[in-house]
């Protein structure tokens, strides 16, 4: 019912910095837990950062200090605001959303994908 769609990816260097986004279809803000999700090839997706419903953050050991999740209830667009970028965080970048007990089965199951889910966005880091 709801469609994700994230945007802002590119290439960039070490050290610097790109801002995604993750604009939905409708207002998912008041139901949903949203989250940013990553997967490089051959490798396990990660949990990156994790919004609620009203507005509590989480983030992986791995980006924490450098990542910042937001979400703007009125555009109804989430966002991931990556400094400090490094050769690790290359992946492509997903944006989700679903109920709380989705999420944690996902974030117990890197295999499953529950809920709803963008395309994904491209980031690569070069060394």
């Amino acid at each position: 019912r709801v469609k994700l769609e994230e945007s802002g990816g590119g290439s960039v260097q070490a050290g610097e910095s790109l801002s995604l986004s993750c604009a939905a279809s409708r207002d998912t803000s008041s139901s949903y837990v949203m989250a940013w999700f990553r997967q490089a090839p051959g490798k396990e997706r990660e949990r990156v950062a994790v919004i609620s419903g009203e507005g509590g953050t989480s983030y992986a050991d791995s980006v924490k200090g450098r990542f910042t999740i937001s979400k703007d209830n009125t555009k109804y667009t989430l966002y991931l605001q990556m400094d400090s970028l490094k050769p690790e965080d290359t992946a492509k970048y997903y944006c989700a959303a679903g109920s709380l007990i989705a999420l944690r089965t996902m974030f117990r199951d890197s295999k499953k994908r529950l809920g709803f889910w963008g395309q994904g966005t491209q980031v690569t880091v070069s060394s």
